[in-house]
């Protein structure tokens, strides 16, 4: 691990105070869900179960965790009131794995798990447990001896999935190293039961990767197995534009059920997007892309750009308007490019750098028109804007070849024969 590298034990977040951004408690911290791994890996932490009010218990992903220190976790502010329903492939840190006895690889001797600690992976968001504190000899309620020593969690055995069997779990630990792309490749070529479990068993945001790299009959085919309430965190979870376009394959009344169990903003953000013409500048956007006052710093583009969740495409450039900073935003006044951001000095104003020549598409810009226009400029990404001046969102490159492609590419020989990685034991 490079040095320097968060390290926390588990059992010193059991209770710790959850906060949103702006210092409000938003719950305690009650367990940790991790994810075993095959061959002896170290497990990958899926996130946190936060206790709120009214004793709900949720669950809170580790990719909306943006601090965990000083005996406090801080979170981006998002959270899902959705109660947490632990699932096959999920394992509570503190409540299956702490006191169970295990055995220390290289001698064989039986020892006690007191505690593991977990670890973020450098420059991402991701962590993972790599080191179990144990101890020798018998451990109980009135005796504590043996020693006590912390070992590499691949000094131990006992915890990880055997490498036999077929289910969900087995082949999730199998593909974990699959990019969304490959991994869909892998559920469209499974039987539906198969397809539908191991659909069952990925978080959230994986599977919302993963369903937008799908066939529109297989997304269909896998929402409509989930339940409602999860149907839409999935739906939430997706880029708003891939997400508007699964819906829009729904029957009106399974569409608006999910609707409504969306959040209002994320709901709007779909019914907005919904009401373009199929493969116009506004069907195809998305609605969340960069968006940055014109008193903000280069500084503060720069900590946008390097968000770990934002694909190339919408890493290339930052919107500059007037407030309000959220699409529908204030008055659209220019774009500043990622070598731009790379040029000028931190501290400077991103309205004192911001380009106002680059042509703006209308949300009625028909496909071939869009397709020309980031040819034209050499864009990844270009700014839809409405006749009052506001920024409605950002076509991106990915999209518009989605479209211009045939519509069964995904399916086509070259598609479904395509070599998958083999897991990687690194990361």
């Amino acid at each position: 691990m490079p040095a320097g590298a968060p390290r926390v034990f588990v059992s010193h977040l059991a209770g710790v105070a959850v906060f949103d951004p702006n210092g409000d408690q938003v719950g305690r911290v009650r367990d940790v869900v991790a994810m075993l791994r095959l061959a002896g890996r170290p497990p990958r932490v899926l996130g946190l179960v936060v206790e709120v009010v009214g004793r709900r218990r949720i669950f809170l992903p580790m990719t909306r965790v943006t601090g965990v220190e000083s005996g406090q976790v801080i979170t981006t502010g998002v959270l899902n009131m959705r109660r947490f329903e632990q699932r096959p492939t999920e394992t509570l840190v503190l409540g299956e794995l702490l006191d169970r006895t295990v055995h220390l690889v290289e001698t064989g001797e039986p020892v006690t798990v007191l505690d593991v600690a977990m670890t973020q992976l450098p420059a991402r968001r991701e962590w993972e447990i790599d080191k179990v504190f144990v101890r020798r000899g018998k451990t109980g309620a009135l005796r504590r001896r043996g020693e006590a020593l912390t070992v590499d969690w691949s000094a131990v055995t006992g915890f990880s999935l055997e490498e036999q069997g077929q289910g969900a779990e087995n082949l999730l630990a199998t593909f974990e190293q699959l990019r969304p792309a490959d991994l869909a490749n892998v559920l469209h070529h499974l039987s539906a039961k198969r397809r539908g479990e191991v659909a069952a068993a990925l978080d959230d945001e994986r599977l919302a990767d993963v369903l937008e790299e799908l066939p529109d009959d297989d997304q269909v085919e896998i929402l409509g197995k989930l339940k409602e309430e999860r149907a839409a965190d999935v739906l939430e979870a997706m880029d708003p534009d891939d997400a508007a376009d699964l819906l829009s394959e729904l029957p009106e009344p399974d569409k608006e059920r999910l609707l409504d169990l969306m959040r209002p903003r994320d709901a709007a953000d779909m019914r907005r997007l919904m009401s373009y013409e199929e493969g116009s500048a506004g069907g195809l956007m998305t609605t969340e892309p960069i968006v940055l006052r014109p008193d903000a710093t280069i500084a503060d583009a720069l900590a946008r750009v390097r968000n770990q969740d934002l694909t190339p495409a919408l890493a290339a450039q930052v919107y500059v308007c007037r407030p309000p900073d959220q699409t529908p935003t204030g008055r659209y006044l220019g774009t500043i490019h990622f070598q731009r951001l790379l040029r000028d000095p931190p501290f400077t104003l991103v309205g004192a750098s911001v380009d106002t020549d680059l042509p703006t598409l209308p949300p009625d810009t028909p496909l071939p028109v869009i397709a020309g226009h980031l040819a034209i400029y050499n864009l990844l990404a270009a700014p839809v804007v409405d006749e009052t001046g506001s920024l409605l969102g950002a076509v991106t490159v990915d999209d518009v070849l989605d479209h211009l492609l045939p519509s069964d590419w995904r399916e086509r020989e070259l598609y479904a024969g395509m070599a998958l990685p083999e897991a990687a034991d690194g990361r």
